[in-house]
């Protein structure tokens, strides 16, 4: 964390401290941003998704993520002024979505692995900095608003999706 703020990987096990989404996103409405860099960060599960915003003072801004395809990153939801966001939304939309009951992850696979593009531009980033992805994760959760005996699935590469596989991890 910055000299004087909290770390902002603290803000990942509060929402956890919270029965729903919808619990945590309200809970952090009246967090004090001021105690945290500025951070994106979205709260999900089964029912509901939220995008949370701080800038680091003022009250952390809460939205409903709409159906469909979002992506965040130091920029606003879906926001083109972020490279990375400009270079690879189409190619989420145009890409087949997977399909978690047949385990066909490949297209979405394929796109977090993907280098093409420059610098911060692209979707596995790695810069001279030593700035990069470490890590990728894969969810799907279920629709529970209607009756199904499907389970969430998680597929995690534990490093660099371009070098590391995607393997299930077991849920509960």
């Amino acid at each position: 964390p910055a000299e004087g703020k909290r770390s902002r990987g603290e803000l990942v096990l509060d929402a956890l401290d919270h029965a729903d989404a919808a619990d945590a996103a309200e809970a952090f409405r009246d967090l004090a941003s001021e105690a945290y860099r500025p951070f994106n960060m979205v709260i999900a599960d089964d029912r509901d998704g939220y995008w949370l915003k701080s800038l680091g003072e003022g009250r952390v801004q809460v939205e409903a993520l709409p159906p469909g395809l979002s992506m965040v990153t130091a920029y606003d939801r879906n926001d083109t002024g972020s490279a990375r966001i400009a270079a690879n939304l189409p190619r989420f939309e145009a890409a087949p979505p997977p399909d978690p009951d047949g385990g066909d992850w490949a297209a979405w696979e394929a796109l977090f692995a993907s280098r093409e593009g420059d610098g911060e531009a692209r979707m596995n980033v790695a810069l001279p900095s030593g700035f990069g992805t470490s890590s990728s994760s894969l969810l799907a959760l279920p629709d529970r608003t209607r009756e199904s005996e499907r389970r969430p699935v998680w597929r995690f590469a534990a490093g660099a999706p371009d070098s590391h596989p995607y393997d299930l991890v077991k849920t509960r």
